[in-house]
């Protein structure tokens, strides 16, 4: 519990994080006034208030890497190290600080894009009347809580921000979308790709946008329960490959 306290202090007495957070709300609920304010009348789903969680989710990670690059930044990381010498148990609870606030910050984001659709389009049915559903919007926490595990972890691994930074944005913003453009091959790996199969939780089979457009569905061949557990498996990957990495480097 000190090491928690401790990196909870150490994490919100930056300006970043505080940053990070306002901009991911604004970011996602400003997009789901867009959508409903910009669709017919009650034509709105539940699924279409959540469009925007992609965008939020790009900011997520740069909140979670800066919270290790900025550390390494000004050698504050060194200071903890010395006084906690196991490091496994100082970064399992930066994750943990990270990672709930990145949950917190998730379901902040998505209870309130479905809630300026409602007051934006009343006559649309948004209600949560299946698992589905529920999941389209609950979903929502835990995937930001999964991603700023990678986030960090790739922090850990590089420890410069703008190259951590640059690395997770190219990758959820381009790498995955350009892989299924590979001839022959492409989809078969694009299906299998970490967010494009996070997508897959969050979405199913696409049943709950009852004909709206927005971003292509996941062709991951998983289910949702299994598609959630593919990302946590991800996640916890590379959160051993970078306190490994952090054990045995200098601070």
């Amino acid at each position: 519990m000190t090491l928690l306290a401790v990196e909870r202090i150490k994490l919100f007495t930056t300006r970043s994080p505080w940053w990070c957070a306002l901009l991911t709300l604004l970011i996602t609920i400003g997009f789901a006034a867009l959508i409903a304010g910009t669709t017919d009348s009650g034509v709105g789903t539940v699924a279409s208030t959540q469009f925007g969680y992609s965008f939020g989710l790009a900011v997520i990670m740069v909140l979670a890497a800066l919270a290790v690059t900025t550390e390494y930044r000004f050698g504050t990381i060194r200071t903890t190290f010395q006084a906690v010498p196991n490091r496994t148990s100082v970064l399992l609870a930066k994750a943990g600080v990270v990672g709930l606030l990145a949950l917190v910050i998730g379901e902040i984001a998505a209870f309130g894009s479905l809630g300026i659709s409602m007051i934006i389009q009343p006559e649309a049915d948004m209600a949560l009347n299946s698992t589905a559903e529920w999941i389209n919007v609950v979903g929502i926490g835990p995937i930001y809580a999964l991603t700023a595990i990678i986030g960090m972890s790739v922090g850990l691994l590089i420890r410069h921000s703008a190259g951590a930074i640059s690395l997770l944005l190219i990758y959820t913003l381009a790498v995955e979308s350009l892989v299924g453009l590979i001839p022959n091959v492409g989809a078969d790996i694009q299906k299998w790709m970490p967010f494009h199969v996070a997508e897959k939780f969050l979405t199913g089979d696409g049943a709950t946008r009852s004909g709206m457009g927005g971003p292509p569905l996941s062709t991951s061949p998983l289910s949702p329960g299994w598609a959630l557990a593919y990302f946590a498996g991800f996640a916890l990957l590379m959160l051993v490959i970078g306190i490994g990495t952090a054990r045995k480097r200098d601070a």
